[in-house]
């Protein structure tokens, strides 16, 4: 194990696209034992939702002085949230917990926090249930991982088709 694999597979978990799906199998595939990669990969994802909520919150201060972005935000956002509330009051963080914990494409850490962002959800709550998604997640790619011959294939196809 050296540190430009440590570094990659970070970098991997920090990477919309890629997240766990490709830091996992990439640190395993490349000499880290599958428990300190899961270490790893998860520690890195796990900090994507409070930097991506930052974030998102931030631009959103700052863009909503303009009018242009005001319109939009308003017209879209707000009805969207209206919208999708009672769904929202069903579902709620076990929801966003549950869709960050799919490892597939267009699922993770990123969209999750994203939507719960627009859907107006609390931060912390948020942060907890991405946590708890990218737990789960890495779970769930680390079983695969482990579950033989063959079964790597599923994420070297994604890899491939991503890079």
């Amino acid at each position: 194990m050296n540190i430009s694999t440590i570094l990659y597979t970070i970098g991997f978990s920090l990477v919309p696209i890629f997240e766990l799906r490709g830091a996992l199998p990439f640190a395993y595939f490349n000499g880290i034992p599958i428990f300190q990669a899961y270490l790893i990969a998860v520690g890195a994802n796990a900090l994507v939702a409070p930097f991506v909520f930052i974030f998102l919150s931030s631009f959103h201060k700052l863009f909503y002085r303009w009018n242009f972005y005001k319109k939009i935000f308003d017209k879209t956002v707000v009805r969207t949230r209206k919208k999708l509330e009672p769904k929202i009051k069903k579902y709620g963080y076990i929801g966003i917990m549950l869709f960050v914990a799919i490892p597939l494409p267009v699922t993770g850490a990123y969209t999750g926090t994203l939507g719960a962002w627009i859907l107006g959800l609390d931060w912390k709550k948020t942060c907890l249930a991405a946590l708890g998604g990218v737990i789960i997640s890495g779970i769930i790619v680390s079983l695969i991982l482990l579950a033989g011959e063959g079964s790597h294939s599923i994420f070297l196809k994604i890899i491939q088709k991503q890079v």
